[in-house]
């Protein structure tokens, strides 16, 4: 044990370490850029050729990470993007960042981590320290990594060193980056846990080690069903809020007033992002191995994927006031991105209210983001319109809000529009506008 340790130390001291990261997504590019922009040589794997030849050529398609930064460590040759898995045999760190979605069936989708532990199994080396990253339920580290990592007949944690620690990404977030949020170290061993957070250190200086992978992947699914659960709660008195006259807004920022005991949730057309959505449904299909039904979390996931059904009715009744149809109406969407300001469009509930729009019939609907220059809606390409401007908006039945962007003129579009169906009450600072509906303000 201290003999491997003492290793990677001189390896790190001399920025000899040589870094591996397989899925060059959200969370595997910051985490390959922050490495080799610390000096470290960082290959990145990635099974999509056009990530690939993007990043050689110096076309960084990550938002949060700066544009300089990427070219700078393309061009020093620090970051080296390859399809091919072959160079694993050269590194001594090795993370899996890759995707994580579900079937149709809600049942966890973990293919991406096979597929990936399989092309390090071929190119395994002894004393090689791999970590998983990708977000999963407790257990997959050592139920389905460690023994496909031990068909060779090497052992873990003492020929190599496995771990799990949980990413902790926020796109869009300028303050909690890569390289100074904390992050969560569990391996299979102590010596696992000790060497995955000395490459950790690296690049993030605050570590929370734990007693093993299992205790890191629920901390991660905790993380992430808390804030599933809470939202759900505020959704859900939107709702109420609406039947009996009060404002939701107003009670939310009201309690948050208090200042031990509360955190402030606010309503909105669903959920959206890899992680939020996804986790209940994880945590729900392990645990009935165990013959333990999470109603709870199931329940609060639930209404959260009930809200775009709840908003595309809001828009029915408004376009039911009007001298139109829902075939002749026509509805502007705006923001398509799952949360402001960012370019990400996995999970978005403004795509879901499209596609339930459309199935009632509500067939002239344009979008406006200049995030998300297209999207697919039941297999065919939508693409953004160009601008907003009075004249555009004054051309539309009904507006509505689904993400707010900062960059959106809320006072143009509630002086130009005929009606507004905002649910994020992105124009809360226009006084006096009589026709903005607004989820949860109990009107």
């Amino acid at each position: 044990m201290e003999m491997i340790i003492e290793q990677i130390k001189l390896k790190i001291e001399s920025k000899s370490l040589v870094v591996g990261v397989i899925g060059l997504g959200y969370v595997g590019l910051p985490l390959a850029v922050e490495f080799a922009r610390k000096g470290y040589k960082t290959y990145g794997f990635d099974t999509d050729p056009n990530k690939v030849n993007r990043l050689k050529n110096k076309d960084n398609y990550i938002q949060d990470i700066e544009n300089k930064v990427v070219d700078q460590v393309i061009e020093d040759k620090l970051l080296l993007p390859l399809n091919e898995f072959d160079a694993i045999k050269e590194c001594d760190a090795i993370f899996i960042s890759v995707p994580t979605p579900f079937t149709v069936n809600k049942d966890p989708d973990i293919s991406f981590i096979v597929s990936a532990t399989n092309s390090i199994l071929n190119n395994l080396q002894k004393n090689q320290i791999i970590i998983l990253k990708s977000t999963t339920f407790p257990g997959t580290t050592e139920k389905y990594v460690m023994p496909i990592l031990e068909k060779n007949g090497m052992k873990s944690g003492d020929d190599f060193y496995l771990a799990f620690s949980p990413e902790r990404i926020d796109p869009g977030n300028k303050v909690w980056k890569t390289d100074n949020t904390p992050v969560v170290v569990g391996g299979i061993n102590e010596v696992s846990t000790e060497l995955a957070s000395m490459v950790h250190n690296v690049v993030v200086s605050i570590i929370k080690k734990v007693n093993s992978p299992s205790v890191a992947e629920m901390e991660k699914l905790l993380e992430n069903i808390f804030r599933s659960v809470n939202i759900a709660l505020v959704n859900e008195l939107a709702q109420l809020c609406d039947r009996i006259g009060v404002n939701i807004w107003e009670v939310v920022d009201a309690a948050a007033t208090k200042p031990f005991g509360f955190m402030p949730f606010y309503p909105g057309p669903g959920i959206g992002g890899h992680c939020i959505l996804i986790d209940p449904y994880y945590l729900s299909w392990m645990a009935r191995e165990y013959d333990f039904v999470t109603k709870f979390i199931e329940l609060a996931a639930e209404t959260n994927e009930d809200m775009p059904y709840y908003v595309k009715n809001m828009v029915i009744k408004e376009i039911a006031k009007q001298e139109v149809t829902l075939k002749t109406a026509k509805v502007l969407i705006l923001g398509m991105a799952f949360k402001r300001d960012v370019d990400d469009l996995r999970h978005s509930p403004a795509l879901k209210v499209f596609e339930l729009m459309l199935e009632d019939n509500i067939l002239n609907i344009d979008y406006f983001d200049p995030y998300i220059p297209s999207i697919q809606i039941k297999n065919k390409k939508v693409v953004s319109i160009n601008e907003i401007n009075p004249e555009i908006i004054k051309s539309y039945d009904v507006i509505v809000i689904t993400t707010d962007h900062t960059s959106f003129d809320y006072l143009m579009i509630a002086e130009n529009s005929k009606v507004v169906v905002d649910t994020r009450n992105a124009c809360k600072k226009v006084e006096n506008a009589t026709n903005i509906v607004l989820l949860g303000d109990g009107k």
